[in-house]
This record gives C-alpha cells, sequence and structure tokens, in this order.
C-alpha cells in the first residue's frame, strides 16, 4: 500500500492536511523522521508562519537536505509556505536561502490598492498543463492566505497563476516537485481534487523512475 508522508517541522497546518487526505482515501502520517520520511511514496510539506523560521527548523532537523535528496525520485507537493521553500531564495524580513528545487524567489505581493494579505478565494488561471491539475479548470476557486508570493524564473515551471493585483503564482511543477500557494485542504472540492491527483501519482509507479 503506497503512502504519503506528511512533513512535521513544527510550522505547518498537519491536521487539517492529514484529515484532507483521510478524507479522499489516501493513507497518510506525520512524521518528523527522515527513515520514516523516507520510506513514503510521496512527501508534502505543508507550511504556515515566516520563511526564515521555515528554513531555520528544516535545516536543523536535517530535513532540507533530506528533501533534495527524496524528490531525485519520488513526488513532493508544498503547501502555501511550504511551496515558497521550494524556491531559491526569499525576501521576507530578511533574504534567505530556500531549497532552490525551483529556480526564482519571494516577495511581497505586488498588489496595488488591494489589502496584504492576501486572503480568500480566488480564481485560477491554468498556464501550463501538470499531473496535479488534470481535474482542474480556468475559473476554479482556491482559497489563498498569504503576503509573499513566488516569482518563478523558468515559465515553463508555472502551472497556474491568480489575479491580485497582479499575476500571482498560485501553482508550479517541475520534475517530481509541486506546489500550491493556495490551501488545497481548505479549498473544498477543487483542493481535494488536487490531492486525489497527487494521490493518484503517488500511486503511478511512472512518477518514481
Amino acid at each position: 500500500m503506497k503512502k504519503i508522508g506528511i512533513i512535521d517541522y513544527g510550522m505547518g497546518n498537519l491536521h487539517s492536511v492529514k484529515n484532507a487526505l483521510d478524507f479522499i482515501g489516501a493513507d497518510s502520517f506525520v512524521s518528523d523522521n527522515k527513515e520514516e520520511l523516507a520510506a513514503a511514496d510521496g512527501l508534502i510539506l505543508p507550511g504556515v508562519g515566516a520563511f526564515p523560521d521555515a528554513m531555520e527548523r528544516l535545516s536543523e532537523a536535517g530535513l532540507d537536505e533530506f528533501i533534495k535528496d527524496y524528490v531525485k525520485t519520488k513526488p513532493l507537493i508544498g503547501i502555501c509556505l511550504g511551496m515558497q521553500l521550494l524556491f531559491d531564495k526569499s525576501h521576507e524580513f530578511r533574504q534567505c536561502e530556500g531549497l532552490s528545487l525551483i529556480g526564482g524567489e519571494v516577495v511581497k505581493i505586488e498588489a496595488e490598492g488591494l489589502k496584504v494579505p492576501h486572503m480568500g478565494w480566488n480564481e485560477l488561471k491554468l498556464l501550463n498543463p501538470s499531473p496535479i491539475t488534470a481535474s482542474l479548470k480556468d475559473g476554479d476557486q482556491v482559497y489563498f492566505v498569504h503576503s509573499y508570493m513566488a516569482k518563478v524564473s523558468d515559465p515553463a515551471d508555472l502551472v497556474a497563476v491568480t489575479d491580485y493585483g497582479s499575476d500571482v503564482t498560485a501553482i508550479v511543477a517541475r520534475g517530481n516537485v509541486y506546489g500550491c500557494q493556495f490551501h488545497p485542504e481548505k479549498s473544498e472540492t477543487v483542493g481535494l481534487s488536487i490531492l486525489r491527483e497527487f494521490w493518484r501519482l503517488v500511486n503511478d509507479n511512472s512518477s518514481c523512475n
């Protein structure tokens, strides 16, 4: 039986993610143990809070290097702050290096005249195909809560954006690495469909070659 590991580094919305996976019938567990996580067939990197604090905790636990090695052969999806951690660096509070799994940087939301943080439901505009968006269509709404956004270096890695004063990165993908700026576990039917597609991806042996 395939399993999804939810990475616990003290800054994630773990129970909501676990509950959503339980709801769609995905076998999952929460752990901060590298050996246990290494045995998982796919990983979720959640995240709520500040980028530098998150990277510090991942580094202290040795999870940063573990994640970089893991995604060479198996899929991982980052959620909210977890997606931002996939990038090269962030400018939240201070410049801080990220996991460098997707090229680009994280900057303050450019939303002239709009409130920051960006909080609430917004429509997705699909740009590039990805396995995790196979069930989505333009205009589907998902739930965002964030003050910083990712700027992607390679347009090919940008799967979807949302309009919040400017195009805000919503979904990214590169190789075995996926990310959602919004919270799929809080995005009702659309969010659950993304988690289902990730679960399907985890169960597809070809995704782990």
